[in-house]
C-alpha cells in the first residue's frame, strides 16, 4: 500500500469493550463523547432460517410484533417510556433496535430486556397486526416490482433454502401464523447464548454492562445457533416471469455472490463503485444504461452489498419500457463481460475509489450504524483493528484487482434472469 493510498484513507475508529454477560450474551459498548443519541442493537442468532416449515414468517413476525406488550407493561406504557425521550424501539428477523436521548439509555435497556424475556403477544393485539400484514401481502402479490424480486431470489437460491424466499413470509404462510407461534418461538430462540448486545452512546461501558446484568439477567442461557452447511442451485442461466398488465417491466439480473469473509470482498467493493453503485458519474452501467440510452431512471448493480454468512448475490436491476428489455439485458451482460476484460483506466477507478471511501466513512456518523457495525464485526470475527484498515484497504486496490476479481466472480454469460410486468420474451 503506497504512502498516498493511507494519507488519502479517513481514519474511523469504533473502539469497543466487551463483556460476557451472566445470560451468555456478548455486550459491546463503545463509548462517543458528547453523542446526543444513545442506540443498542439486540442480535439473535440465527435468523429466518429458524422459521417452522409452512409458517414463513415467524422469525421476522416475533421481531416486529416484539413490542406489542410484556406481561407488565403494554404496548401503550412502553411508549409511554420511550416517545418523551424521543426514543423508540423496532424489531425484525434478526433481533431488536433502539434509540433514545443520551441520559435515557437505562430505560431503552430495562424495556430491550423485558422484551426479550417477556414479550407477550397479546392474541388480540397480534391477530388486528396479523390482519395488516395479511392486507399488506395481499397488495405485494399483485405488485410487479416486489414479486420480481422475490422470483429472482427463488432463481438465485432455490426453493429449499430460506434465503430464496420473503424474510416476512407471503400470504399463504402468514395465514397460518398465531400469536402462540411468535410467542414459542420467542421462548425457544432469544436465549443468552444466541444474543449479541451493542450499545452506542455516551456512556460509561463498565456501568451499561452493570445495568444490562440487570436488565438481561432473566435471559436463559440456552443452546448456541449452529448453521448447517448450506446447497444452492449451479450458476448458470435460469429465467422467471410475473406478468401483469402494467407500463414497466422490471428486471433482475445476477447470480450467486460470495460471503462476506471471501478475500476478494474489498476489491470487488471497489468494481461495484466502476460498475454499478454510486452517483452516476462513477459507474458504467447507470451512465450507459441511463444516462446515455435513456432506458430508465432507476438502475443499479452490486455483488458486495448483500454478502454475509451466507453468499449473497450479484444483482443488477433496472426498471424499464417493454420494448427496452432486450437492450438492458444486454447492456448488463456488456459491462459485466468488459469489465472483467479490459483494464479500468487509472482515472475512473480513482473517482470510484474516493466516492467509496468518503462514503463509507460518512456511514459512521450515525450511532445505529455504529451498533450494527459492532454486532457485524462480532459475527464475523473481524479484527480489532478491522474498521481502522478497511478505507485504506477501499484505497489500495489497483486496475489489476478489479480486472480479476471481476474475471472470476461476475458469470455474464450464466445469469438467472426475472422479469416481472407486462409480457415480454427474453
Amino acid at each position: 500500500m503506497s504512502a498516498q493510498s493511507k494519507a488519502d484513507a479517513p481514519r474511523i475508529e469504533v473502539e469497543k469493550e466487551r463483556f460476557v454477560l451472566s445470560c451468555g450474551a456478548v455486550l459491546l459498548v463503545h463509548r462517543r463523547p458528547s453523542s446526543a443519541v444513545t442506540a443498542v442493537r439486540v442480535h439473535v442468532r440465527g435468523g429466518p432460517g429458524l422459521d417452522p416449515a409452512g409458517k414463513e414468517g415467524v422469525v421476522h413476525l416475533t421481531g416486529a410484533f416484539a413490542d406489542q406488550g410484556t406481561s407488565a407493561r403494554t404496548d401503550q406504557d412502553i411508549a409511554a417510556l420511550l416517545e418523551p425521550e424521543g426514543g423508540g424501539v423496532s424489531g425484525d428477523a434478526m433481533g431488536l433496535s433502539g434509540a433514545v436521548a443520551g441520559t435515557a439509555w437505562r430505560v431503552l435497556m430495562e424495556v430491550l430486556g423485558e422484551l426479550v424475556t417477556d414479550a407477550a403477544y397479546p392474541d388480540a393485539l397480534i391477530e388486528r397486526q396479523l390482519e395488516r400484514m395479511k392486507t399488506r401481502l395481499e397488495v405485494e402479490a399483485d405488485d410487479p416490482r416486489a414479486q420480481g424480486g422475490i422470483l429472482f431470489k427463488r432463481l438465485v437460491y432455490g426453493d429449499e433454502h430460506f434465503l430464496g424466499r420473503n424474510t416476512y413470509g407471503d400470504l399463504e404462510t402468514v395465514s397460518r401464523i398465531t400469536a402462540a407461534d411468535l410467542r414459542s418461538h420467542r421462548a425457544a430462540n432469544w436465549c443468552g447464548s444466541r444474543l449479541v448486545i451493542a450499545v452506542v452512546g455516551d456512556v460509561d461501558p463498565g456501568e451499561v454492562r452493570d445495568h444490562a446484568e440487570r436488565a438481561f439477567g432473566a435471559v436463559p442461557l440456552g443452546s448456541p445457533h449452529e448453521r448447517t452447511k448450506p446447497s444452492f442451485p449451479p450458476i448458470e442461466r435460469r429465467t422467471a416471469a410475473f406478468e401483469r398488465d402494467r407500463q414497466q417491466v422490471h428486471v433482475h439480473l445476477g447470480h450467486l455472490g460470495i460471503q462476506r469473509a471471501h478475500p476478494d470482498y474489498v476489491p470487488l467493493a471497489v468494481m461495484d463503485h466502476v460498475l454499478g453503485t454510486g452517483p452516476g458519474f462513477t459507474n458504467r452501467i447507470t451512465r450507459i444504461l441511463r444516462d446515455e440510452l435513456g432506458l430508465a431512471y432507476t438502475v443499479h448493480a452490486d455483488i458486495h452489498g448483500t454478502a454475509g454468512k451466507l453468499p449473497g448475490m450479484f444483482r443488477a436491476y433496472i426498471g424499464t419500457s417493454p420494448e427496452h428489455v432486450r437492450t438492458a439485458v444486454d447492456g448488463f451482460v456488456t459491462e459485466m463481460r468488459r469489465i472483467g476484460e479490459e483494464p479500468v483506466p487509472e482515472e475512473e477507478l480513482s473517482v470510484a475509489k474516493s466516492y467509496l471511501v468518503g462514503s463509507f466513512a460518512m456511514g459512521f456518523e450515525r450511532a445505529a450504524r455504529r451498533a450494527q457495525y459492532l454486532v457485524s464485526a462480532e459475527i464475523h470475527g473481524f479484527p480489532a483493528d478491522h474498521l481502522e484498515r478497511l478505507p485504506a484497504e477501499f484505497a489500495a486496490v489497483t486496475v489489476e484487482d478489479v480486472l480479476r476479481v471481476a474475471a472470476e466472480h461476475l458469470h455474464p454469460d450464466a445469469c438467472a434472469i426475472a422479469v416481472s410486468g407486462p409480457a415480454v420474451a427474453l
